[in-house]
């Protein structure tokens, strides 16, 4: 599957935090340990997977702030020297894809192929780096199947006895490290689980919490024929299989929305240590949900805003990125005109500032900026640093232009593509 083209990242200066130039040292928040934790290796290659949508509504403001978080990592990883594998999936076959089709009366493959595309244009028009591997479920389904028979052998699926559909599902008890990325008690997680597409309480299954990794084939429904039965994969399953055929075990960091948190990321940890016996992520590391009209924006409750309806609307992708921005990956918000329009004159100011003819001196804002994105992403104070930078600028313009530099500028707009995604420049 294709992702999508954005223009290559100009580099930096280097910032001189080791012998040959900069150094891995970002640190995010870990999920897993409760704590900030370094990631990325010393030198070398990062690898980050990060869970892509399922293909329907796409691509809403909850969907793009994840995305944002995200590549913000990848860029800090780059300027701090590293190479980033990074590899997001498509769930492109699951129920509510299915759903969303009937409902609608469309084709499931042709809804799948129409959002991923939407989804491939608002991220290339948010600036967003592609992943260098970009797989959907539907072409996994090789790897899915050889993953689900290695758990096989080693006791952890079982078909439940169901005399018409004899569904495969993964023993959460074979795992005596489950719970060890949400940290939820038995009750939350099973009351989690039932309201995030869990079964908690299907007849036949030998524990709440075991998750269907094959279904069989029902009438009606998209199946494959594999040495399981004539089936699909279930959800969970598919990043699992996915993560460990492109990353290996113990890739640096596994990427969601807080609410992938758990069942999805816990399930995905749980599968993979028992298939190799290895960590299946370094850490765990969670965007906030976005809310709108006082609830969580959400396919469920409707209340979604649309990059692509703003885009049609003749908002600047740059002012939306800037807006999702303005608050740390980490938070919980709300989506209002009001942060939009704050993003737009922040914006109005930014590129002024970049088109005069001169500017305050940029190293202290690189330096600001680079420090606020290697500890936890503060994308807020890397605002604010830029915001200094621009009225520094404005005030040596009024002072006419004395101690100035003519090169600041052009500077400043590189970093901001470079490092926060903001091209300055139309």
């Amino acid at each position: 599957m294709l992702a999508w083209n954005v223009a290559p990242l100009s580099p930096l200066d280097p910032d001189g935090s080791g012998p040959d130039g900069p150094t891995s040292s970002v640190r995010v928040f870990d999920t897993a340990t409760g704590r900030l934790v370094r990631v990325g290796p010393e030198s070398g290659t990062a690898r980050l997977y990060v869970c892509g949508i399922t293909p329907y509504d796409a691509t809403h403001i909850g969907h793009a702030n994840t995305y944002v978080s995200f590549d913000l990592l990848n860029r800090a990883w780059r300027d701090a020297g590293l190479l980033v594998d990074y590899v997001q999936n498509v769930t492109d076959v699951d129920d509510p894809l299915l759903e969303r089709a009937t409902a609608t009366g469309q084709d499931w493959v042709a809804l799948a192929e129409e959002q991923t595309q939407l989804f491939r244009e608002d991220m290339t028009a948010l600036n967003v780096l592609p992943p260098a591997q970009y797989l959907g479920a539907v072409e996994s389904i090789p790897l899915v199947v050889s993953l689900i028979e290695e758990l096989q052998q080693r006791g952890a699926v079982y078909a439940v006895p169901d005399p018409e559909f004899g569904d495969l599902y993964f023993a959460q008890a074979a795992d005596p490290a489950f719970g060890s990325v949400a940290h939820l008690s038995e009750t939350d997680a099973v009351a989690t689980f039932a309201e995030r597409g869990g079964d908690p309480e299907r007849v036949g299954k030998k524990g709440p919490l075991d998750c269907l990794v094959w279904r069989q084939a029902r009438t009606g429904e998209p199946s494959w024929p594999t040495p399981l039965g004539e089936g699909r994969p279930g959800w969970h399953i598919e990043c699992t299989a996915i993560a460990l055929d492109t990353l290996g075990s113990g890739f640096d960091v596994q990427g969601g929305g807080s609410d992938l948190a758990f069942p999805h990321h816990e399930m995905c940890a749980s599968e993979a240590r028992v298939a190799t016996g290895e960590a299946f992520a370094q850490a765990y590391v969670h965007s906030g949900m976005v809310g709108f009209e006082g609830e969580k924006m959400s396919k469920s409750r409707g209340n979604l805003v649309f990059v692509s309806a703003l885009r049609r609307a003749g908002v600047d992708p740059m002012a939306i990125r800037l807006a999702l921005l303005g608050h740390h990956y980490r938070e919980d918000w709300a989506w209002t005109e009001a942060s939009l329009t704050s993003a737009q004159e922040r914006l109005a100011r930014w590129r002024t500032a970049v088109g005069a003819d001169s500017g305050a001196d940029p190293a202290p804002v690189l330096a600001a900026v680079r420090a606020a994105l290697r500890q936890d992403l503060d994308a807020p104070a890397a605002l604010a640093a830029v915001d200094a930078w621009a009225e520094a600028s404005a005030a040596l313009t009024g002072l006419s232009g004395a101690g100035s530099d003519p090169a600041a500028p052009a500077v400043v707009a590189r970093l901001c593509d470079t490092l926060l995604g903001v091209r300055l420049h139309r």
